[in-house]
């Protein structure tokens, strides 16, 4: 009899183990609008928002030698992104390598924190007058100054902030978002919803400003590229994106069509042609306003 009993225990918890098994692979195949619309709320609030937050608030309230607004919002965006990301690894249907993620996320973290340091100084240079369509050594406050062993300072200053930061942070965070992708493929055909579809527009919107303002077109096509290998791929195997990476596809897909856009219509702009004279010219956001806005005004 006890042996029966022993046996029902048994039996109920491996059904109860079951259940939560499944209840938890369902949790991870539904669309995850929850940290989609975070991810999106605060990358428009935390990253966007920041330099335009530094431009609106009073000079009083944060002096010149005393952290910016848009620093803190750096510093905050610096906790909850990789917070975020790593939530969203936690749901992806394939197990993934633990130990890549957190290599991706510590990189992540470093690049961003360069990135804070050079970007704040630069933005209150903007202040006292500096170009971002001009170099540094172009710009009317810097190309005077005594020594010039200065202008080499500001120059390593420049490329800490706009090249080795912009490239330790969003190597690895494109990286984690193809590891994710990778991962959303089942037999099922599965559609994204109306909550996506709405979330999709400023996604893609904040994804062409990263991929303009970070100066990332051969990183972010390169991502692009090898999403579409990897659809293709799985479609010879019966596989399909389920409704978070066709999100993510569909985003992506939208922020090459407005790059394109952006690009067609500064293309024969002279100033910022000669300020981007590499392989992609793919102009800053930010170099346009203090060009064609800010001057203007």
């Amino acid at each position: 009899m006890q042996d029966v009993r022993r046996r029902r225990g048994r039996d109920s918890h491996s059904t109860a183990g079951v259940s939560k098994e499944n209840v938890l692979q369902r949790k991870k195949q539904h669309f995850h609008f929850d940290l989609w619309f975070c991810l999106t709320l605060q990358n428009w609030i935390l990253d966007f928002g920041r330099p335009i937050v530094m431009i609106i608030l009073p000079l009083e309230w944060f002096p010149l030698n005393k952290p910016s607004a848009g620093d803190y919002f750096h510093m905050a965006y610096n906790v909850i992104t990789p917070f975020l990301m790593l939530k969203l690894i936690e749901r992806s249907p394939r197990v993934v390598s633990r130990t890549a993620v957190y290599i991706c996320i510590i990189t992540f973290v470093m690049g961003a924190s360069i990135h804070l340091v050079g970007d704040s100084i630069n933005h209150r240079l903007i202040l006292s007058g500096y170009q971002l369509h001009l170099s540094v050594r172009e710009n009317p406050i810097i190309k005077d100054l005594k020594p010039a062993s200065l202008i080499d300072s500001f120059e390593l200053l420049y490329y800490y902030d706009e090249h080795l930061g912009h490239l330790l942070w969003y190597i690895p965070f494109f990286i984690i978002l193809f590891i994710y992708f990778s991962g959303c493929f089942s037999e099922e055909q599965r559609k994204v919803p109306v909550s996506g579809w709405l979330l999709l527009g400023p996604s893609a919107l904040y994804y062409w400003y990263l991929v303009t303002e970070g100066q990332i077109t051969e990183l972010f096509l390169f991502t692009f590229f090898a999403m579409v290998a990897t659809v293709i791929f799985q479609r010879y195997k019966g596989l399909s994106p389920d409704s978070n990476g066709r999100f993510l596809f569909y985003s992506f897909s939208v922020t090459v069509l407005l790059v394109t856009l952006w690009v067609a219509f500064l293309w024969n702009d002279p100033v910022l042609r000669h300020k981007y004279p590499g392989l992609f010219y793919v102009p800053e956001p930010w170099s346009y306003y203090t060009l064609h806005i800010r001057n203007s005004h």
